[in-house]
């Protein structure tokens, strides 16, 4: 696949503060990219160094091939949407949309059949004579895309872009730009501190951590062979315990040995989902891990319950997920002890 924009050794500094630590990546042709992270860790920096809102310190910005870093904004064929969607507040959902092709100055004949092209394509047609303040949230940001693709863009860049949306439209939205994305081909680079976002979203994943990426890949790599514990940590939900690996096992001070896919030695975090885990009140066979812990919480959630467990010596609860439809459910008592067990094929290993 084709790489569309390539940033090569970007580092940015303001003073003595390294926002962005010499970042590599690339975005590729026709792939949704998510720029993942904690609040500060450099994402949104690194999206307004591809627009050319923010010139990096070093490094560079090729866009196939050819160096844009000192390219001015509105020279570069990227369109940028922001969180506020930046709509004019007089102006129709028409009006607002054409605005660019306006200002571009393009027949009025070409403008009238584009403009229609996109508010079909956003099912926006019906709201072609609303204004903003006469739509819904997710309307407005139908509106925003809509004025962002009308220029056809070789990359659309989105910062935050369902941040004030609630979750249920939030979670139609994420679709709906899904949608978008894979009928017009283009390449859609998204800011986001939302991982369940990012991994319904994302085709790549680049997750940030205090300027620098930690790792780059789909959302079934970094959530199935996390790089490092940050990641393990921030994509889903984890149970960490640190211990010392040796002859393919880990030494866990109060659990004795676990079992997994162990190859180095010494110091080691040794991670299991929740999903992972399976419970009984009964020690079972068959399963490579059982350790004895006691019920401290159960939390209902629809789909089925998290039971947070206490293990001997351990300073954190482990979280274990119960379905609803477990077929041989155990009985699960607060205070009560219960049966942790899963197989080592299903842990992960990570350097400490």
């Amino acid at each position: 696949m084709t790489n569309v924009i390539q940033l090569k050794n970007i580092l940015l500094k303001y003073g003595n503060y390294t926002a962005i630590d010499s970042v590599s990546v690339d975005f590729r042709e026709g792939e949704f990219f998510a720029l993942l992270g904690p609040s500060g860790c450099g994402k949104s920096s690194l999206l307004r160094i591809v627009a050319g809102f923010v010139d990096p310190t070093e490094g560079e910005v090729l866009l196939d091939g050819k160096d844009m870093t000192n390219v001015p904004a509105r020279l570069r064929p990227i369109n940028m949407m922001f969180q506020s969607y930046a709509l004019f507040p007089h102006m129709s959902v028409e009006q607002n949309v054409r605005y660019g092709l306006e200002m571009a100055k393009l027949p009025e004949a070409e403008i009238k059949a584009r403009v229609g092209e996109i508010l079909e394509t956003t099912h926006l047609s019906s709201m072609a004579r609303r204004r903003p303040n006469q739509l819904s949230g997710g309307q407005r940001q139908r509106v925003a895309l809509a004025r962002a693709l009308i220029m056809r863009p070789r990359v659309l860049l989105l910062d935050e872009p369902l941040g004030a949306l609630d979750k249920k439209l939030r979670e139609a939205m994420q679709l709906e730009l899904k949608r978008l994305q894979h009928e017009m081909g283009l390449t859609f680079v998204v800011v986001t501190h939302d991982q369940e976002e990012a991994l319904v979203m994302a085709d790549r994943i680049a997750l940030m951590k205090a300027g620098r990426i930690e790792q780059v890949g789909s959302a079934a790599e970094l959530y199935e062979r996390p790089a490092s514990r940050f990641v393990a940590d921030f994509i889903g939900r984890t149970n960490f315990f640190d211990g010392v690996a040796n002859d393919g096992k880990v030494g866990v001070q109060h659990l004795g040995e676990l079992i997994g896919d162990v190859e180095a030695a010494g110091p080691v975090t040794y991670s299991v989902r929740p999903e992972w885990i399976r419970l009984f009140n009964r020690r079972p066979v068959d399963y490579d891990n059982c350790v004895e812990g006691v019920v401290e919480e159960v939390n209902y959630h629809g789909q089925g319950e998290n039971v947070m467990v206490r293990l001997p010596g351990q300073p954190q609860l482990v979280t274990v997920l119960k379905p609803a439809n477990e077929m041989t459910p155990a009985t699960v008592v607060h205070g009560g002890k219960i049966w942790l067990a899963w197989n080592g094929r299903d842990a992960r290993i990570l350097s400490r």
